[in-house]
């Protein structure tokens, strides 16, 4: 992924701008610091900050055509682009081995269409100037939300459109910024957003009846971690040693093997070449000493047989780095940083071993209702529903923590759950079966599909003959939020700091400091203090929402996953 930053039909001197636009593109440059394009077009500008991945020789942005008439700059990837090119009915001569390229080709034959036909996570910006005028814009965002992407307007000059990666490069310049909804591209021929991904359970209210197939949902999560192989860089996979990490690295393992031990061929709809010139998987974990995290990746990469990392932080420098780790994130949001500034850490030195691209887990609580508050769900029905919003919403909360907590150090993180693929499979199963209890452990479904003694998971011959993916216990160990399993005593600490720096007279006069989502502990209220001397801006407010659990089904409203009854050591 990288950093993209843009300005559509600029109200003034678009060259006399242009060295504000790099300045406001540089605040982004941390997500691809190997390389920045600028390209001016008329009164608009197009800027790209570069983390190379794929393509690594000719993949510079922004990219354009033969003609210099449509330009685009793109934060991504696009997984199904060899498919693509297949598809072009025109003869194509590409400029760069990009993955992306494929965008700007596929728009000049069936236009915005292409939105749908993308399989990645991506938010890129598209200017075509082939007829008269200011050219015609056209912006969009993966399904999910996976990557990050802001779009503002200064509201004296509402024909102007601003774009970018994030908030910090916008604040400044514009009175109006939305976050981009995800699902959704933005077209300036009519100055709206138009929904472009509309899969049948993204209505909640839609009940799925189909059985769990515990084959196809083994087959799809697999078919996501393989075509996430794609890299011309080191990479690797976080693993924390909860069930989600551990089932993406073995899988990465598994397909990795596979996939060096196999004839090379390049036809293949899916891009392999990462596992072919990295096959030694990598993995990494990180926690206070001691923590329930670290003992349990470290049993899981000694039967994945991973080159494992394990790094540990202190309580003091996690507290270091909150004020940085909210700069980066954007947002307030109690349980967004405190899970973050762990993986923040982590991205740092993973980066610095050289490595450019990781699998994470994220999205898998929310599909297959993870959380332990879901032990609460009044029916399987509001069980469902629940589901659905969780996932209409990640990316306010765990697709912004796995984005920004990465990218601050130009550090990758592809999330095989939140596959489109994955996601009507997983979307369609009847609630009944994802239900979870005092005896039946959260995500069964995922952790049945895997384990190799269960009768109805469908195991093939072949499969069997590779054993177990993973030993029971990690199989079958309870949810753990990441902000726990690196350490019981982290989010003690994160409170006892702000219970030190802000007084029971601050928080009782919070209402008039902070009329807006008024924060309602302590940490809340620090966490929103340092959030306003990075972005004072009212403009800012509106992309934050606030992670909650559903405290209407009679769970706590603290985050931690230790505030859940059901956790084993609750409190």
């Amino acid at each position: 992924m990288c950093g993209i930053f843009g300005v559509y039909n600029y109200y003034g001197d678009a060259s006399a701008f242009r060295q504000r636009a790099l300045d406001l593109s540089k605040r982004v440059r941390h997500r691809g610091p190997d390389w920045s394009g600028c390209v001016v077009s008329g009164n608009s500008i197009m800027c790209h900050e570069r983390l190379a991945i794929v393509g690594i020789d000719t993949g510079a942005q922004p990219i354009t055509d033969e003609d210099d008439k449509v330009i685009l700059t793109v934060n991504g990837e696009i997984y199904n682009h060899r498919a693509l090119e297949k598809e072009l009915k025109k003869p194509t001569k590409f400029k760069t081995h990009s993955d992306c390229e494929v965008i700007l080709h596929m728009y000049k034959e069936i236009g915005t269409d292409v939105c749908a036909k993308l399989d990645g996570m991506f938010s890129w910006a598209l200017l075509d100037t082939r007829e008269q005028g200011p050219g015609r814009l056209v912006v969009a965002r993966d399904p999910i939300g996976i990557t990050t992407l802001y779009i503002g307007r200064c509201s004296e000059h509402p024909e102007t459109v601003f774009f970018s990666s994030e908030l910090k490069s916008l604040n400044e310049d514009c009175d109006v910024i939305e976050e981009f909804p995800p699902g959704h591209f933005f077209d300036s021929e009519t100055g709206e957003f138009h929904r472009y991904f509309r899969p049948d359970w993204w209505d909640g209210d839609r009940i799925p009846t189909a059985p769990v197939n515990y084959r196809q949902l083994r087959e799809s999560l697999v078919a996501a971690v393989r075509k996430r192989l794609m890299a011309e860089v080191p990479y690797g996979v976080l693993l924390s040693g909860g069930l989600d990490s551990s089932l993406i690295s073995s899988i990465a393992v598994r397909e990795a093997a596979r996939i060096s031990a196999a004839a090379h061929s390049d036809t293949e709809d899916v891009d392999t070449r990462g596992a072919r010139h990295f096959p030694r998987m990598h993995s990494f974990s990180i926690g206070l000493p001691g923590a329930p995290d670290l003992l349990a990746a470290r049993k899981v990469a000694k039967f994945l047989k991973t080159a494992h990392h394990e790094y540990t932080y202190t309580i003091q420098e996690g507290l270091d780095a909150v004020a940085d780790v909210i700069y980066h994130l954007e947002t307030y949001d109690v349980t967004t940083i405190r899970a973050s500034t762990p993986m923040y850490l982590m991205s740092r030195k993973i980066k610095s071993a050289g490595v450019k691209m990781v699998l994470s887990g994220e999205g898998s609580d929310e599909v297959l209702g993870g959380y332990l508050y879901f032990h609460y769900a009044p029916s399987a029905d509001e069980f469902h529903k629940e589901t659905v919003k969780r996932v209409q919403n990640l990316h306010t909360s765990d697709c912004l923590r796995a984005n920004k907590s990465t990218m601050a150090w130009g550090l990758e993180a592809r999330v095989p759950f939140l596959d489109k693929e994955f996601l009507q499979v997983a979307m369609n199963v009847r609630p009944q079966d994802k239900l979870c209890s005092k005896d039946v452990m959260e995500k069964a479904i995922i952790r049945r599909a895997f384990d190799v003694e269960f009768a109805d998971a469908g195991f093939t011959e072949e499969e069997l003959k590779q054993g177990a993916y993973l030993p029971r216990e990690v199989l079958w160990r309870q949810k753990e939020q990441f902000s726990d399993g690196v350490g019981y005593s982290w989010i003690d600490s994160l409170k006892e700091c702000a219970a030190s720096r802000v007084s029971d007279d601050a928080m009782a006069k919070a209402r008039e400091r902070f009329p807006h989502d008024t924060p309602e502990t302590k940490e809340a209220y620090l966490y929103r203090e340092i959030f306003e001397q990075h972005f004072p801006q009212p403009a800012c407010l509106k992309s934050v929402v606030r992670w909650v659990p559903r405290t209407d089904w009679g769970c706590s409203a603290d985050p931690s996953g230790r505030a859940q009854k059901v956790h084993e050591k609750a409190y």
